[in-house]
């Protein structure tokens, strides 16, 4: 019998991004997660599309958003993260195993709400006279759930609450220069990834903390030490603080932050 876990794999490996999107709008909220289940590293995971093409990111083109296809490009680097967001989450529901079913259901929840943006942000694109894949574009996100795919408690730290929470910090930048630049759509795109996200970044701050509590750790030290050991990009402000409260950030943590 198929779990939930299992059937996360099928949209994991999909390489059409909106067959990808679509197979994880569809994944059932009723399966039982088999949160024990051992499962067998599938190949092909994550499912790629052949483009956009992925370079480094210093060699990504900057276009002047005063023009259409530099608004176009900045969007596109948007919903390639959201892509990127869909197969973290997936990801993590079929290969950590022993976790509570909350757990799984919160991540197939998340992978559903990216999924959303991804969509989102496609359609609008298309209807700028481009289409996800007509950039180039950067493969940093994928890169560390390589890096932390053989510890929980290191992807949560360092994917969730490290290189999404970043997403807190730069949103109403990059919605201030859409908008600026006349694209209203893009904007109202922007404030709902906004509100999800933070939802998202508190999902890793509660199983952060539910698995520091596990292992007797604490969460700031470990924090700090996955940190170097695992080679996080440094964060730098500005921090959206009100964001970062509003997704479950302490007072502590949020001063070792701007601390560096």
């Amino acid at each position: 019998m198929q779990s939930m876990r299992t059937a996360a794999l099928l949209p994991l490996l999909e390489t059409d991004a909106v067959k990808k999107a679509q197979a994880t709008l569809a994944l059932s909220d009723n399966l039982s997660p088999d949160a024990d289940a051992i499962i067998s590293h599938p190949v092909g995971v994550p499912g790629c599309p052949s483009k956009p093409e992925l370079v480094p990111h210093i060699q990504l083109k900057q276009r002047s958003i005063a023009t259409v296809e530099g608004r176009a490009g900045l969007i596109h680097s948007i919903a390639h993260i959201e892509l990127n967001a869909i197969n973290l989450a997936l990801d993590i529901v079929w290969r950590f195993p022993g976790m509570p079913d909350q757990f799984y259901k919160d991540w197939i929840t998340i992978a559903k709400e990216e999924a959303r943006h991804f969509t989102l942000l496609r359609d609008h694109l298309v209807g700028m006279g481009f289409d996800y894949g007509s950039f180039q574009a950067h493969n940093a996100l994928w890169e560390m759930a390589e890096k932390t795919k053989d510890d929980i408690l290191a992807r949560i730290a360092l994917v969730p609450r490290t290189l999404e929470a970043r997403g807190l910090d730069a949103s109403p930048a990059v919605k201030n220069k859409l908008v600026s630049a006349g694209d209203i759509k893009a904007g109202e795109i922007l404030d709902v990834i906004l509100r999800d996200e933070i939802g998202h970044v508190a999902v890793g701050n509660r199983w952060y903390r539910y698995l520091c509590v596990q292992r007797g750790l604490d969460p700031i030290a470990t924090y700090a030490d996955l940190s170097v050991r695992y080679k996080a990009p440094k964060l730098r402000g500005p921090f959206n603080l009100e964001a970062r409260r509003a997704a479950g950030f302490d007072e502590d943590e949020l001063a070792a932050l701007q601390a560096g």
